[in-house]
């Protein structure tokens, strides 16, 4: 409400100074909007296109533009980054004072400039829908329009009907994943709680992502999200599918995914040794992923060290509630 009365004032002004000036050009009059014509129709989209300046760092344009636009705060930007609070705080004051003093222009970019902005603007969306897919259901839903709104931008982009696919398919399950205030991990979901047209939806605009010949990164993970909800999963496709997604991003949040599903597969040994190998103390996911490979292999007492470890980092309520369901019937 601030930032619209704010923005009302500004355009209050503008039009004044702007009849003023044309006055003494003695030209006829004209307005703001048409000064500023622009191709993004979504407002707010077109705002997060603004904020994802390329003389940023792509961390830094992702960060600031969740921080100004996205509506979450510093602690969850920086878990989203798997970084401490306050070394997100560093990057968000860095990245304002390269802005400062670069002089980077505040303005919408012109139409054959947005797609150097595409990778920013898919990420910022994205890690608004996880967020909101971890319980804030606005979040999730703001997350699905703006994926839309950007495949209705740019209709030949193939990663823009890829994102869309991967939020549309994982937040069908959304109100099956929670019950009695936790958590419900997907083989114990209750499928008749899933939104099955959502899903069909998914599908279909997953169809257009590789029809444009998608082979990026969203269109790979919405692939693996249309996988998991099929009645019989096939884990070794899945570890094959994480494993490739881990190659092309190097990410080790992809290679745990490839962890689980290599246990799922039958692997239990080979899904803890890779678990065990990355560098995700902070993550509060690791530690729940060994406590349960753990327990499978009856090193019962390694177990209830690592729940312990994954309650001492774990921020949501439901999922907290979950690991000490856990840990409880360990005992």
């Amino acid at each position: 409400m601030t930032t619209a009365r704010n923005r009302a004032i500004d355009r209050i002004r503008r039009d004044r100074t702007l009849a003023e000036k044309t006055r003494l050009l003695e030209v006829p009059e004209a307005t703001e909007d048409e000064m500023e014509d622009t191709t993004i129709p979504d407002e707010r989209l077109e705002l997060i296109f603004t904020c994802c300046h390329p003389a940023l760092s792509l961390e830094a344009q992702v960060a600031l533009t969740l921080r100004t636009l996205g509506g979450l705060t510093t602690e969850e930007i920086a878990r989203a980054f798997l970084v401490p609070e306050e070394t997100m705080k560093k990057r968000l004051v860095r990245a304002k004072h390269k802005i400062s003093a670069a002089g980077i222009p505040f303005r919408v970019p012109p139409p054959h400039l947005l797609p150097d902005r595409l990778a920013a603007v898919l990420a910022v969306v994205y890690l608004i829908f996880n967020e909101g897919y971890g319980g804030r259901g606005d979040l999730a839903a703001e997350a699905i329009r703006l994926g839309r709104a950007l495949a209705e931008l740019m209709p030949d982009e193939p990663e823009a009907h890829g994102l869309v696919a991967l939020m549309q398919i994982n937040d069908a399950r959304r109100e099956a994943r929670f019950a009695d205030g936790t958590i419900v991990l997907l083989s114990e979901q209750d499928r008749t709680r899933w939104d099955l047209d959502e899903i069909a939806e998914g599908r279909a605009t997953l169809d257009r992502a590789v029809a444009l010949g998608g082979r990026g990164l969203y269109g790979l993970q919405a692939a693996i999200a249309s996988l998991h909800v099929d009645d019989t999963q096939d884990w070794p496709q899945l570890a094959a599918l994480y494993g490739e997604l881990a190659r092309r991003t190097g990410s080790p949040v992809v290679e745990l995914n490839r962890a689980v599903a290599l246990a799922e597969a039958g692997e239990v040994e080979a899904g803890l040794a890779l678990a065990e190998s990355l560098d995700l103390d902070r993550y509060h996911y690791l530690h729940a992923t060994r406590a349960e490979l753990l327990r499978r292999l009856g090193r019962i007492e390694n177990a209830r060290a690592a729940y312990a470890r994954a309650l001492e980092l774990v921020r949501s309520e439901p999922e907290r509630r979950f690991l000490e369901r856990r840990l409880a019937e360990l005992r």
